[in-house]
C-alpha cells in the first residue's frame, strides 16, 4: 500500500511466501476455541448459492446522518431495533451492504443480463452484455497436481498469498488483472475498464467494487462451465496492498466466495475509517480517496469527518461472516494503519461469534519482516489450514488472532454496544432493543466453554484468555445459580508481572496481584441459570488465574 514505491519493486517482493515447511519457534499463538455447538455451526458455514442472498430484503432509508465517534452497532437495524436471531442476519447484512454501497464504495450492480465464457486448464474468458453494452476480459489458470475439479483462489494483480503454497495445498490459482476491469490513473468522471464500459465512465462506483464485480463474473463463468475443471462452490480471493483492498471488498460483496484473504490492505481496506485520523503515520483518508478512485465518489464527503459515516469497515468484515476470513497485516509500516485494522477485525469477530462461527475468522499482524508485501513464513501454516478448511473441506483448524504489540487496537475504546446472544431460530423483530445481558469485547471468541450454573444459589465465574506477546485480554463469564443474582463481585489473583490496563462492563479494585471486579449498573441482575460477561486487558501473562464469584 506504499504507492510511492514503484510497482516493479513490489512485484519482486510480493507473492512469495516461503514454500519450505517452517515453524516459528517459540511463537505465542492465540487460537480461538468455541463450544461444541459453535464449532458445529462454524463448520456448516457453506457458501451461498447466489451472489447476494439478501437481495429481496427491504432496506429503509437511513435518514439524516449524525456524528458518532464510536463504531456503529453491527447488530442494530436501520429502524433502531436490534436483531435477536441468527436468521435475522441475512437482512441485517443486506442493510449493511446497501449503506456501504451508498456511502463508501458505490453500487455493485446485480448480475448482468448476459454472462458467457469458457474455462480451460490455462485460462478463463468472460463476456458480458448488459443494456446493449458489451465488454470482455480474461484470467489465467494454473492447476495443482492431481485430478479435478479443483477449488481455486483468485489472485488480484499478482499481489497476494503465495501461489506455490496455494497450489501445493490442492487449489488452483486464477490470475486476475483487475485493471482490465477498473483502470487506475483515471479521473473520477472518466473511469475506464470493462466495468465502466458497461455502466458508464461517470459511474460513482469506485474501482474496488468494479474489481469485485469482475471476480463475480469469473465465478458466473465457472458456474456455467459444468464443473469439470474448477469448482464454483469453493472459490477464494486474495491480494496485497491495493489489491488487498480489492480482495477485502470482493469477499464481502459476493457470498459465493468461501475464503477471503486480504493482505496489508491499509487505508480504504480493512482499517476502520474512524481510527485512521488518530493513528500516527497512517495514510490519511483524503490521500486514499484522492490517490486513485478506489472508493466510491460519495466517500469524498467523509474524508475529513468519518464519524458521520453510518457504517465502518468492521461491518465490511461482518459482511463476510460466517464464511472464511483470514486478514494478514504488517505492523511495521505505519502507513498501513494496522492498529485500526486490528480493531476492525476484533469488532467484526463479534458478529462471527454471535453467529456461532468464531472459528472462521483469523487476523495476523505479528510478523518479523517489515517489508511491505514481503514473504511471510509465519503465514504459511494458517494459509494452508484455511485452504483445507474452507476450500477443500478437509480441515477444521480454529481461527487464530495474533496481534502485534506494535499495533494492538483496543476494541473497548471504540464501541458502546454489546454483543447479543442470538437465538438459533427465527424471531419476530423486536420493537425495542433486547435486554439480554451484555457480553464483552474479547479479541477472539472465548477460549473455554461457559461453565454450567452452580447447583444452588450464588454465582460462578469462568475466565478465558487471549494471549499475545507482552499482554492478554481476559473474558470472564459470570453465571447465576438457581436463584437470581442482584449484584456480583469476582475476585482473582493476577500472575506476577501482570497489570490491568483497561476493563469493560465492570468496576475494578486494584490493577496487580489480588484484584476485584464488580458489576456496573446494567449487568448486576442475572436471572437463574443465565450469564453475563465482562473483560479486561492486561500486560504480562494471563495463565493460572482462578476467578471466584460472590453474589450480593
Amino acid at each position: 500500500m506504499i504507492h510511492s514505491l514503484d510497482r516493479a519493486r513490489f512485484r519482486s517482493t510480493v507473492v512469495v511466501l516461503t514454500v519450505a515447511a517452517l515453524a516459528v519457534a517459540g511463537a505465542v499463538t492465540a487460537v480461538t476455541r468455541t463450544t461444541v455447538a459453535q464449532a458445529a455451526a462454524g463448520s456448516l458455514a457453506a457458501v451461498a448459492p447466489v451472489e447476494d442472498e439478501g437481495a429481496d430484503c427491504p432496506v429503509p432509508n437511513p435518514g439524516s446522518l449524525t456524528a458518532n465517534s464510536r463504531l456503529p452497532d453491527p447488530f442494530r437495524r436501520v429502524d433502531g431495533t436490534r436483531i435477536s436471531a441468527k436468521s435475522d442476519w441475512r437482512c441485517r447484512r443486506a442493510e449493511t451492504k446497501r449503506l456501504a454501497e451508498r456511502y463508501v464504495y458505490g453500487e455493485k450492480p446485480a448480475k448482468p443480463q448476459s454472462v458467457t465464457g469458457t474455462v480451460s486448464n490455462t485460462s478463463i474468458t468472460v463476456n458480458v452484455t448488459h443494456n446493449g453494452r458489451s465488454a470482455s476480459f480474461s484470467a489465467g489458470v494454473q492447476l495443482p497436481s492431481g485430478s479435478g475439479p479443483f477449488p481455486a483462489v483468485v489472485v488480484l494483480g499478482g499481489f497476494g498469498a503465495d501461489t506455490a503454497t496455494v497450489r501445493a495445498a490442492g487449489a488452483a490459482v486464477i490470475s486476475y488483472d483487475p485493471l482490465a476491469v477498473g483502470r487506475e490513473g483515471t479521473p473520477r468522471n472518466n473511469k475506464q475498464g470493462a466495468f465502466y464500459s458497461i455502466y458508464g465512465s461517470s459511474s460513482g462506483t469506485g474501482l474496488l467494487l468494479a474489481w469485485a464485480w469482475g471476480v463475480s463474473r469469473i465465478i458466473d463463468v465457472i458456474e456455467q462451465s459444468g464443473g469439470s475443471i474448477l469448482r464454483a462452490d469453493a472459490t477464494g480471493v486474495t491480494g496485497c496492498s491495493r489489491y488487498g483492498k480489492g480482495a477485502f471488498v470482493t469477499g464481502a460483496f459476493d457470498q459465493r466466495i468461501a475464503l477471503t484473504m486480504p493482505i496489508e490492505s491499509g487505508s480504504a481496506g480493512a482499517p476502520i475509517f474512524r481510527g485512521i485520523p488518530g493513528e500516527s503515520g497512517a495514510q490519511p483518508l483524503s490521500s486514499a480517496y484522492g490517490e486513485q478512485p478506489w472508493l466510491g465518489d460519495a466517500f469524498g464527503s467523509f474524508t475529513s469527518s468519518p464519524t458521520t459515516l453510518p457504517v465502518d469497515t468492521h461491518q465490511t468484515v461482518a459482511m463476510v461472516a460466517p464464511r472464511g476470513l483470514f486478514i494478514m497485516d504488517n505492523a511495521h509500516v505505519d502507513w498501513l494503519a494496522a492498529r485500526s485494522a486490528s480493531v476492525a477485525a476484533l469488532a467484526g469477530a463479534e458478529v462471527y461469534r454471535a453467529l456461532g462461527a468464531g472459528d472462521n475468522i483469523s487476523y495476523w499482524s505479528d510478523v518479523q519482516d517489515g517489508t511491505h508485501c514481503a514473504a511471510r513464513s509465519e503465514w504459511r501454516t494458517p494459509l494452508q489450514q484455511n485452504i483445507q478448511k474452507f476450500l477443500l473441506k478437509t480441515g477444521n483448524a480454529a481461527g487464530v488472532f495474533r496481534i502485534s504489540s506494535r499495533k494492538a487496537g483496543n476494541l473497548a475504546e471504540w464501541r458502546d454496544w454489546q454483543t447479543p446472544t442470538l437465538a438459533d431460530g427465527p424471531t419476530t423483530p423486536p420493537t425495542t432493543p433486547p435486554t439480554t445481558p451484555p457480553s464483552t469485547p474479547p479479541t477472539t471468541p472465548p477460549t473455554t466453554p461457559p461453565t454450567t450454573p452452580p447447583a444452588g444459589g450464588g454465582c460462578s465465574a469462568a475466565v478465558s484468555i487471549n494471549q499475545w506477546t507482552g499482554g492478554f485480554v481476559a473474558t470472564v463469564r459470570v453465571t447465576a445459580g438457581s436463584s437470581p443474582v442482584n449484584g456480583w463481585t469476582v475476585a482473582m489473583t493476577l500472575p506476577s508481572g501482570a497489570s490491568v490496563t483497561n476493563a469493560w462492563n465492570a468496576n475494578r479494585s486494584g490493577n496487580t496481584g489480588a484484584v476485584q471486579f464488580s458489576n456496573v449498573s446494567y449487568n448486576g441482575s442475572i436471572a437463574p441459570g443465565q450469564s453475563t460477561e465482562f473483560g479486561f486487558q492486561s500486560t504480562g501473562t494471563g495463565t493460572g488465574m482462578t476467578p471466584t464469584c460472590t453474589a450480593r
